[in-house]
């Protein structure tokens, strides 16, 4: 029985119930993609970026904007060749006074995006979040 058999196929939540070990496995076993980023001790939208970038194995230029991850997460990653979908994993994203509220909804309209995009395609796309419940100190 799929882990994931009550998820959307297509979609952006908190990761809840889920643990990152477990949707890993999952990943593996349906043959997907699995992209992960521990964002902790991260304080701003460059540090997010280039810390979701280094830890997708992106290159550096995917790595310096909303636009560019948006860039790479679909269309440079279309251009690859097939894909058999995602499991994505964003831990930890900070709650910090540079990455406010609305730096982190903008972050997940970029996942929110790609989820569409690739839905389009009829490829899987799931991300899975979860926010620092520490604020981290400058």
């Amino acid at each position: 029985m799929s882990l994931l058999m009550r998820v959307a196929p297509n979609l952006v939540q908190a990761i809840r119930a889920f643990n990152v070990g477990d949707l890993q496995q999952e990943a593996g076993r349906l043959g997907h993609h699995f992209l992960y980023a521990h964002c902790a001790n991260t304080l701003t939208k460059q540090q997010v970026c280039a810390r979701i970038g280094e830890n997708f194995y992106f290159p550096k230029p995917c790595s310096k904007n909303f636009d560019a991850l948006r860039t790479c997460l679909t269309e440079t990653i279309h251009a690859a060749g097939p894909q058999p979908g995602f499991i994505v994993v964003l831990e930890q994203l900070p709650s910090a006074q540079k990455f406010d509220k609305e730096a982190r909804e903008n972050l997940l309209d970029v996942f929110r995006d790609a989820a569409e995009f690739w839905a389009e395609k009829k490829v899987p796309f799931r991300v899975f979040y979860s926010f620092a419940t520490v604020p981290p100190t400058a």
